[in-house]
């Protein structure tokens, strides 16, 4: 069963020991920063740093001139990344003998929000949420699909993972977070995710949906929520809040934006990697959630990329859609916390990863080498030595 950890470059860089220290889990393939977003990192065994403050989303590579021009264009990194920063690591990585896949986060950028409001998802009260791109957005569709093909397809790469490329939500530790206080549910998150910028608003109307008229019935639907009133789980909360036939048609325009844009960027990144290059996506079987792992229809993503990375931390129970499409050669891996200090069980490794493979994994992530402690490593090299 084919392994693989997600690693960033600054993991790598300055650390002569760290590709051999990653080779030495057990692990086949790493999956490597190269395009990011804003994230404050422990490194606990770098021999010149321990904390990474990665002040913004960015490359962590130099982009080519297929931006010259252009309004929305990737950010380069500061001085957490600089350089050719993913190039250093992948080479030193393959060096130790591993395959090097490509991780590239797509529509969730904080700084691009910031310095472009407009292309922001616009919730049912008109805020913004900067960290959000809005995927209805031509032309934020357009810089979607160019980086995901950029940062994908790096030299040497042998495959990639695309992550939030879907709909973003109000789902973000942003700063200090402060969200939590009132539990939404799933009904409430995905009428908090609803985006009423122009273009959606247009989208809406196409469904027959009058787009004032809908925004304040989703403000309505939310008011019991903020009295305390937990939502109905699943669907069924939403179509009771909203009403079936409105809640059906505001999830025909995001399930179609979602995933016409997902066979663009699939098709973007083939038509630039070279033959065998594998495509990723990360994905959950449930088209309306959102996230950096964005709901899919299982059989229509297995039918456009070559399989999916899942989320397993609340359980493998996931898989087992995806599973069911039963897609010959379809990689579906598993992906596991493994830093004990952020909710991972290293520990349990192995019995995870038996059960995975029991409900249709064919492989499995462990996030992430760079952020576990030396005891959780030693979990992680115990656990893949049994599978």
């Amino acid at each position: 069963m084919k392994a693989s950890t997600f690693v960033y470059p600054w993991d790598v860089n300055g650390d002569p020991e760290a590709p051999g220290r990653i080779a030495a889990l057990g692990v086949q393939q790493v999956t490597l920063a190269a395009a990011y977003h804003s994230t404050r990192a422990l490194t606990p065994r770098h021999p010149r740093h321990r904390i990474v403050t990665a002040e913004h989303a960015a490359v962590l590579y130099p982009t080519d001139d297929r931006w010259a021009g252009r309004e929305l264009r990737p950010y380069a990194a500061g001085d957490w990344a600089p350089g050719d920063a993913y190039g250093e690591a992948a080479t030193a990585l393959a060096n130790a003998g591993l395959e090097v896949h490509t991780w590239v986060v797509l529509a969730h950028n904080s700084r691009l929000g910031a310095e472009h409001p407009a292309t922001s998802v616009v919730n049912a009260y008109g805020d913004r949420y900067p960290w959000a791109p809005c995927i209805a957005q031509p032309a934020t569709r357009a810089y979607l699909v160019d980086l995901a093909a950029e940062a994908a397809v790096r030299p040497g790469a042998r495959g990639t993972e695309l992550e939030s490329l879907g709909w973003y939500g109000l789902q973000h530790l942003h700063a200090h977070d402060k969200t939590g206080g009132v539990p939404l549910g799933d009904a409430g998150q995905y009428l908090m995710a609803l985006c009423f910028c122009p273009t959606c608003r247009e989208g809406y109307g196409a469904q027959g949906l009058e787009s004032d008229a809908l925004a304040a019935a989703v403000r309505a639907a939310l008011e019991p929520l903020w009295q305390g009133t937990v939502a109905d789980e699943g669907w069924a909360g939403v179509e009771k809040l909203l009403g079936s036939q409105t809640a059906a048609a505001t999830r025909a325009w995001r399930d179609e934006t979602a995933r016409t844009l997902q066979e663009a960027a699939v098709a973007a990144v083939r038509a630039a990697a070279p033959a065998g290059f594998q495509v990723l996506l990360h994905a959950d079987p449930v088209t309306y959630h959102v996230g950096a792992n964005p709901g899919v229809d299982p059989a229509h993503i297995l039918s456009v990329a070559d399989g999916v990375v899942v989320p397993c931390a609340g359980g493998p129970g996931l898989l087992t859609p995806f599973a069911e499409q039963g897609r010959e050669g379809a990689v579906i891996a598993a992906n596991f916390g493994v830093v004990s200090g952020m909710g991972g069980s290293p520990a349990t490794l192995a019995s995870d990863a038996a059960r995975a493979r029991e409900l249709g994994a064919t492989e499995i992530r462990l996030y992430h080498a760079g952020l576990a402690s030396d005891g959780d490593l030693e979990a992680v090299r115990e656990g893949l030595a049994g599978l």
